[in-house]
């Protein structure tokens, strides 16, 4: 529509006109990409809104005046029209801060909440990383004091000992980047750690393994069973000189891998309920990390016999 216009003054006014709002929608997008009203401060947007509105207004009428001095009829028509032309303005530059507004909020508020994780996923796994270094110091240091009394009477089981935990040490050094492994393959760095034990302790420790087939591949957190374990002994053998066997079982059950150690103690020497210490207090805790769950990890003791069920969810 050029209102009964020339082609050539409709088309100076609609690029003069479009020219002017689309550099002030582009301003407009530029200044709340690095500056964003606080929420109590929006009111602001709408004096700017009008005050570039205006600005728009009275910048590309004083342009059209001077390109389209000749022609007496479009400048009346031009005198009558600004309001019209500030309203349009006004609108346009007004949605187009709100849009502005509402898309680098929301775009700030998802890099919030990405920094936010990655400091919570940074945080956990630090947690998990000194939760798993605080369990070696107090076995390295039993075992030391192991080979150091074997040194002199049985050197070669001295020696032995020094091979398997050189053997469990290396094998802790390379789990720590790893999330999750197979059963399997824990209970080979299980065993490792019940080797040392067994020298220590002699025919004092026994053991039993049961593991249903369909366990071996399911995966748990690595370093996961030793503490367990260290419980067991602890609670089993330190209170007595009779041979005592800890019994370790995996089973399938849905979608858990249940792990259940078991190990006879002494009711009257030996304090299995206090027994969740450092070791079963930092599993619970890792568990908690990786699955946001309390309820993994039971403890009970009956019959002169202390159970500890730990259970890992299967992720596919």
């Amino acid at each position: 529509m050029n209102f009964g216009f020339n082609i050539e003054v409709a088309t100076v006014d609609t690029i003069v006109t479009n020219i002017q709002l689309l550099g002030a929608c582009w301003l407009v997008s530029n200044i709340f990409r690095y500056y964003l009203p606080q929420k109590e401060r929006y009111w602001y947007v709408v004096f700017f809104s009008l005050g570039l509105s205006g600005l728009i207004t009275l910048d590309s009428k004083g342009i059209l005046i001077s390109a389209l001095s000749k022609e007496t009829d479009y400048l009346l028509f031009l005198s009558k029209s600004w309001g019209v032309r500030f309203g349009v303005s006004f609108l346009l530059i007004g949605c187009m801060s709100i849009l502005s507004i509402l898309w680098y909020t929301l775009e700030e508020e998802q890099q919030n909440q990405q920094r936010k994780t990655d400091a919570e996923r940074l945080a956990k796994e630090a947690e998990l990383y000194k939760l798993r270094q605080q369990l070696q110091p107090h076995f390295l240091f039993n075992s030391l004091n192991s080979i150091s009394a074997l040194a002199g009477s049985q050197p070669e089981q001295a020696r032995t000992m020094i091979q398997q935990l050189s053997d469990f040490l290396r094998g802790t050094l390379k789990k720590e980047e790893q999330q999750t492994i197979k059963l399997d393959e824990e209970m080979q760095y299980l065993q490792l750690y019940l080797d040392i034990e067994k020298v220590r302790f002699g025919y004092r420790l026994t053991t039993v393994i049961e593991k249903e087939d369909a366990c071996n591949d399911m995966k748990l957190p690595p370093m996961l069973l030793q503490p367990i374990v260290e419980n067991a002994i602890k609670f089993g053998l330190y209170d007595t000189l009779e041979p005592v066997a800890i019994r370790i079982t995996a089973r399938a059950i849905g979608n858990y891998l249940q792990i259940t150690v078991q190990n006879p103690y002494d009711h009257e020497t030996s304090l299995p309920k206090q027994g969740t210490g450092f070791g079963l207090n930092s599993i619970k805790r890792r568990l908690y990390l990786l699955f946001a769950r309390n309820d993994l990890l039971e403890t009970k003791s009956e019959n002169n016999l202390f159970t500890t069920i730990v259970k890992i969810p299967q992720t596919k």
